[in-house]
């Protein structure tokens, strides 16, 4: 028998349904490509008038720094609003992602719901529930914070409930026989065995909060975002390229001490 034979396929073989299903997707992304992707004709004018004498990338550079206090300290709030929204996002995923959880809700009805509720707040953009807290609480950083926990919830909520799916029954098994209570099953199995991907899950989310809480400001909900729009709205460009450097720094800083920290504990 040669060598050949004994190699495994390299594809597995797929039936009529599995290709029709192909088809289908590639019709999807050409047609999407087709209609929606700028020409490449369309492109090169764009980035032409992009780096032309009077174009937006000449009039940003170089950065205008003269207001680097005030403008520091609208990162600093940027900051304290994705640290708080994270931080109570966090807290509230936990109860919803348990009874999201198959094995740990009381009820699948209840499941359902905590489900439909993690769905509900992960498919909803956080500009828009930045837009619906700002008609709730006014403009403010109270209103981007709302936002963001509300997005985290979502995020959170989801990674959370499957890392318990995740988790080996027998130990939780083995603590029901002997009389443990849900509470105690939960806190004594489940928080133990999905520790490092929910601290993996919750540093993650933390990066997404900088990101995110940048662009609430766009809208009214605090922030550095505020400032960046007002600094578009009066052509101050120099401005905004140094606010968009400020906050590249930011959000590098973020990472680089969320990624220590992951390797430290995980």
């Amino acid at each position: 028998m040669t060598d050949a034979t004994l190699s495994p396929p390299r594809f597995r073989h797929l039936g009529l349904p599995s290709y029709v299903v192909l088809l289908v997707v590639l019709a999807l992304v050409v047609s999407s490509v087709a209609a929606t992707a700028p020409s490449a004709d369309k492109l090169v004018r764009g980035i032409t008038r992009l780096f032309a004498p009077s174009g937006l990338f000449t009039q940003m550079v170089p950065p205008d720094f003269s207001r680097i206090e005030p403008i520091s300290w609208k990162l600093l709030e940027t900051l304290q609003m994705a640290v708080a929204g994270c931080f109570l996002g966090l807290i509230f995923a936990v109860p919803f992602a348990i009874l999201a959880t198959d094995r740990l809700s009381p009820h699948p009805v209840v499941r359902s719901i905590a489900r439909a509720v993690i769905a509900l707040f992960r498919t909803v953009p956080d500009l828009v529930w930045a837009i619906i807290f700002i008609i709730i609480m006014g403009l403010g950083p109270a209103a981007g914070v709302m936002a963001i926990m509300v997005d985290k919830i979502g995020f959170a909520g989801r990674f959370f409930a499957e890392a318990m799916e995740e988790t080996d029954p027998g130990p939780q098994d083995a603590l029901r026989a002997i009389g443990a209570s849900r509470l105690g099953v939960i806190v004594s199995s489940v928080f133990p065995a999905c520790l490092p991907s929910f601290t993996a899950t919750s540093l993650f989310a933390l990066e997404k909060s900088v990101r995110g809480s940048a662009a609430l400001g766009l809208v009214g909900a605090g922030g550095i975002g505020v400032d960046l729009k007002v600094a578009f709205d009066l052509f101050n460009y120099d401005e905004a390229l140094a606010i968009i450097l400020l906050m590249l720094a930011l959000v590098i800083a973020v990472e680089q001490g969320s990624g220590w920290i992951r390797r430290k504990l995980i």
